[in-house]
């Protein structure tokens, strides 16, 4: 019979104990939240208020360090394709042509004086894929993909999701590979007259 009675007491408790913190929140509702980060120091010092945002107006504070939606600045891409190999979910798709030695001055250097050697035609994001651990970002040499604070990037369409940051429209990257395969053609041509002019003065 006491265990009854103890748990309607131990009911009413709780009920009282969640009334109460509601009921606090209810009034202290007249005042508004701070908009400190979590990386803020003053963050748990915030008084007691309204946190709820108007979103899309309002939005919550990005954290300097936070994984969000990739960024290439293209014109500090190499084209190495380390980051592509590196993905353990393959979001990342890249294709390059190669600079032809009268093109360099062209393709110009990254930001750290680094010359290009690597047209990147394709350097494609699928950020439906991406599950922001920062792999490809830690080896990237020249730091050019980096994660941005971008969090909210909602799409109706999936194809969308997939962000494009190549450096050539589809008819130049055409262009530069027709001059490439066109080098290389000569190239051949000439080892292989050296090959016979050399074959020529060794049977002399």
């Amino acid at each position: 019979m006491s265990e009854y009675f103890s748990n309607i007491k131990a009911g009413a408790v709780t009920i009282a104990t969640g009334m109460s913190i509601t009921l606090k929140h209810f009034f202290n509702a007249i005042h508004r939240k701070g908009d400190a980060g979590i990386d803020d120091a003053d963050y748990f010092r915030q008084v007691d208020g309204l946190c709820t945002l108007q979103y899309p107006r309002e939005a919550v504070p990005v954290p300097v360090n936070a994984r969000y939606r990739l960024y290439n600045d293209i014109e500090d891409c190499i084209g190495c394709g380390q980051c592509e190999r590196a993905c353990p979910v393959t979001c990342i798709a890249i294709e390059t042509i190669k600079v032809v030695p009268e093109d360099l001055a062209v393709c110009g250097k990254t930001s750290g004086g680094q010359q290009k050697k690597f047209w990147v035609p394709v350097f494609d994001i699928d950020v439906a894929k991406c599950m922001t651990c920062g792999i490809c970002v830690s080896v990237c040499p020249t730091e050019c993909l980096v994660h941005s604070p971008v969090s909210d990037f909602s799409e109706f369409d999936r194809q969308n999701m997939i962000y494009h940051f190549g450096n050539l429209s589809r008819l130049e990257a055409e262009a530069k590979k027709r001059k490439v395969a066109e080098q290389q053609a000569q190239a051949a041509k000439e080892k292989q007259a050296a090959a016979a002019k050399a074959a020529e003065n060794s049977g002399q």
